[in-house]
């Protein structure tokens, strides 16, 4: 027997003026719908911009109502092929002051109506940076076309390039990276005709030479000291072969690589025999928030590249002191492979200091490519270390970094198809314990299914970078560029 079922719903003639209208329910199911993307059961920012999700073609919806309630406020929205959105005003108003918003679904299918279980969006109290920055590629093996550094506004939909490789000869940039979620504080890599590292502080803009005759290659993977002073950085001698059966297609290998951490006020790189010995690979090296403690991984060395699938990092620290600009005497293994297995990578730490989130697959260190790579979080005041399975899938996770509260995180993953990773956020309390994660929402349910592009390491930022692309590209262009030199320390 079919149920009546009385809702309110947005007449497309009328904008957002409401009229009743009665529908009879054909079937009830007990299970959530299956949205697209997933945004089931997730916790999210009060400053989130809105939702918008569909049902899959298999479901073969032609038309949703989805009822959106919040405490004394309730919405109605309709759905015309599938997809269900939200006005941005209204859906600030159902947040505010929130705790759960309740969300009731319809479906048009095959003429009748169905009514799924209803689900919960569950709202958080902090709220997340007002932005995020990230690169956007596509996923070339030996070539790629156009590659860019773009900003996206959390709080709506607004994308911005920072700067894009149209403006700088085509050629590569990468491993952007902020000080303390300071978008005034940022610094990038170029290659080829205006290669060098560029370092943004506040407007002013240096290009930085940064391959020595004492160091192996020029600086990549940087991480900021807190006090904005130095730049934790690996110098490595990175190579990248390709599988045949492999079910992870790409090996990116580092046959040799050392840490080093660069004085942006002296423009000198401080080189300690400890971080750079033979008998070790070390690299992704990474600074405490009190700035007085440098993690990294670290690798016995080995015949490279025949013995690529037996390079094991473990997670290392070793102290720093910022005012005398030395690197204590003693390393700690916080992760000690040969008794946990696997590899780590990627290691960031929290604002507050507590946890640290890391990467860890098989082997190997540029776990992106590596289908099996889970992210793990260690609790440095207890050395307690878990996977963190309800961020988890059965592709890539990743390239994760934390809003500047500290109860954000963003991570990039192929959960969705296996070959370009989408940005996730979720939410993380004072204990560790990790909401469900949700991709970045979108003006249209079915963008991501559109983008034939890659995000490269997603960072929470507290604003918009200002600087203006021409300003970067006239000092790519014009600048012969800055000059380091090394000391050992």
């Amino acid at each position: 027997m079919k149920q009546r079922f009385y809702t309110w719903v947005i007449c497309a003639c009328l904008g957002l003026t409401a009229c009743q209208s009665r529908i009879e329910v054909a079937h009830t199911l007990s299970c959530p719908p299956p949205l697209c993307p997933d945004y089931t059961e997730i916790t999210l920012p009060p400053n989130i911009a809105p939702l918008h999700f569909c049902l899959p073609d298999s479901c073969r919806a032609t038309e949703l109502q989805a009822h959106f309630t919040a405490g004394a406020e309730e919405w109605e929205a309709t759905g015309n092929h599938g997809e269900v959105s939200l006005p941005a005003k209204k859906w600030r108003r159902l947040l505010q002051g929130a705790s759960t918003v309740t969300v009731r679904l319809l479906a048009r299918i095959d003429g009748e109506w169905t009514a799924y279980a209803p689900f919960s969006l569950h709202v958080a109290t902090e709220q997340v940076d007002s932005h995020l920055a990230y690169r956007l590629i596509e996923p070339g093996y030996e070539t790629w076309n156009e590659m860019g550094i773009y900003q996206r506004c959390l709080e709506n939909y607004e994308e911005r390039a920072i700067l894009t490789n149209r403006q700088t000869g085509y050629g590569c940039m990468n491993c952007h990276s902020f000080c303390k979620q300071d978008p005034n504080q940022m610094l990038f890599h170029l290659r080829l005709d205006y290669g060098g590292t560029y370092l943004i502080d506040h407007g002013n803009i240096e290009k930085l030479n940064t391959k020595t005759p004492q160091t192996l290659s020029a600086l990549v993977y940087p991480s900021w000291h807190p006090s904005g002073r130095y730049v934790a950085f690996s110098v490595n001698s990175t190579k990248q072969m390709f599988h045949t059966t492999d079910r992870n297609r790409i090996e990116v290998m580092d046959f040799t690589s050392d840490v080093v951490v660069y004085d942006v006020e002296q423009h000198t790189i401080l080189k300690s025999s400890q971080l750079s010995t033979p008998e070790a690979f070390e690299t992704f090296p990474t600074f405490s928030p009190d700035g007085r403690t440098l993690y990294f991984c670290s690798a016995d060395s080995v015949s490279m590249p025949g013995n690529y699938d037996r390079v094991h990092y473990s997670l290392c620290s070793i102290g720093f002191d910022p005012d005398s600009r030395s690197f204590a005497n003693r390393i700690d293994t916080l992760y000690n492979v040969r008794r946990e297995g696997g590899s780590v990578s990627f290691p960031r730490v929290s604002p507050d200091g507590r946890f640290l989130m890391f990467t860890r697959s098989h082997y190997g260190n540029f776990s992106i490519w590596h289908r099996e790579a889970d992210l793990y979080l260690a609790d440095l005041t207890d050395g307690s270390i878990r996977p963190l399975d309800s961020l988890n899938s059965h592709e890539v996770e990743s390239y994760h970094s934390w809003s500047s509260n500290g109860r954000w995180v963003v991570f990039s993953s192929r959960r969705m198809d296996g070959l370009y990773t989408r940005p996730y956020i979720a939410y993380i309390d004072e204990e560790g314990n990790t909401g469900k994660p949700f991709v970045l929402p979108q003006e249209r349910s079915d963008y991501y299914t559109m983008l034939m592009k890659s995000y490269n390491i997603p960072e929470f930022i507290t604003g918009p970078v200002t600087v203006e692309g021409h300003a970067i590209t006239q000092i790519a262009k014009q600048s012969p560029g800055i000059d380091l030199t090394c000391i050992e320390k």
